[in-house]
């Protein structure tokens, strides 16, 4: 909590001084958002959020769970996110979890980070998905299908 003053206390110093150095926006534990976020400097969540994040810097705290796509210049992951990132640096946290596919410049990942998709090099991406405004790539999806009666009878 006393981090939290911190930053609302350097938020608040910076804008009465006129200063343009940017303080993060900051989506606390307690927070539960549905819907885009668009622009900004640099965002640190450590709340829950169902949608995508387009913006300068992406910092997922511990606590954090995004459910969306990213794209970032930077992306910090010591949360949760369930979707598809795409950077040019990426830290990936020892008690982290990407379940989700990744495309970036440059990466660090930390033993004990847990990833659940792919991650691929920007450089090794075909020219049609790198030109899209944002990540074409899906999350890979659990398979909950069950047989039909037909198909299992086309096996045998």
């Amino acid at each position: 909590m006393s981090s939290l003053r911190r930053m609302i206390y350097l938020k608040i110093a910076r804008m009465s001084r006129g200063s343009s150095t940017p303080v993060p926006s900051i989506i606390s534990h307690d927070t539960k958002i549905k819907g885009d976020i668009f622009g900004g400097d640099t965002i640190h969540i450590d709340g829950k959020l169902e949608g995508n994040i387009a913006c300068n810097e992406v910092i997922i705290g511990t606590r954090g769970y995004i459910m969306g796509d990213i794209k970032a210049k930077s992306i910090s992951v010591y949360g949760t996110v369930n979707g598809v990132m795409e950077t040019d640096d990426l830290f990936v946290a020892n008690n982290a979890r990407l379940i989700g596919n990744a495309i970036y410049s440059k990466i660090a990942l930390e033993p004990g980070a847990y990833i659940e998709g792919t991650c691929m090099p920007k450089s090794k991406v075909t020219p049609a998905l790198s030109t899209s405004p944002t990540p074409t790539l899906k999350a890979p999806e659990k398979e909950n299908k069950h047989p039909t009666e037909k198909e299992l009878k086309a096996e045998k």
